[in-house]
């Protein structure tokens, strides 16, 4: 065999990188496996050229890098945080916000469409009935997904009260201004199903 410089015998270009060098390395030494002379050639080589690395680098030439010198100092760099985890929302609201299917949706959706249909064509003597039957329906769909009974009972009693003071604020505004084909009650109860369904649907 005609003599080669180290490294045209792991078969990479003097500029090569040092990762390229140990790919070439290690890919030779498996072809070798085997063969001590081959595999005492191939380590040869790679002492060689990690010595001419080192002259150069005293020579000022390059810079060796330190896992080359100090391979007992390498540390793996800690994973990088993705962009996608710093750009979720915060923890508090995770907590509340909910991601859901159509079937948690429509679900709450079909009942409360009754429950409204029902306060409006009744008018107000099964108003209380229809109200209490709204709050069972949005603690059941609530305490349904994480089977936590306290919140799901607290957050339906502020959809309860938010949506019956707005929805009567509204109301007398707009009795006011024009008349409705139903009472403030009627109105305030349909709001408030609309908000209990909000929150059975997109909370947790």
């Amino acid at each position: 065999m005609r003599d080669q410089n180290p490294y045209e015998k792991l078969g990479v270009s003097e500029d090569a990188s040092f990762d390229e060098i140990q790919d070439a390395r290690n890919r030779l030494m498996e072809q070798c496996s085997g063969d001590a002379k081959s595999v005492e050639t191939v380590e040869a080589a790679y002492d060689a050229i990690l010595m001419d690395r080192l002259r150069m680098r005293q020579e000022g030439k390059i810079k060796v890098p330190e896992r080359i010198r100090f391979p007992e100092l390498r540390i793996q760099s800690p994973p990088k945080e993705s962009s996608t985890s710093r750009e979720q929302s915060p923890a508090w609201l995770q907590n509340f916000l909910d991601q859901p299917t159509m079937t948690d949706i429509l679900l709450p959706g079909a009942w409360y469409v009754g429950l409204s249909t029902i306060s409006i064509f009744t008018g107000d003597q099964l108003l209380q009935l229809v109200l209490v039957v709204g709050i069972g329906v949005s603690v059941f769909f609530l305490n349904r997904k994480e089977g936590r009974f306290g919140r799901s009972v607290l957050l339906t009693l502020v959809g309860l009260i938010v949506g019956l003071i707005t929805g009567g604020l509204i109301a007398a505004w707009l009795l006011s201004q024009v008349p409705l084909m139903i009472s403030g009650n009627q109105f305030s109860t349909v709001l408030t199903f609309v908000l209990l369904w909000l929150i059975s649907s997109f909370l947790r």
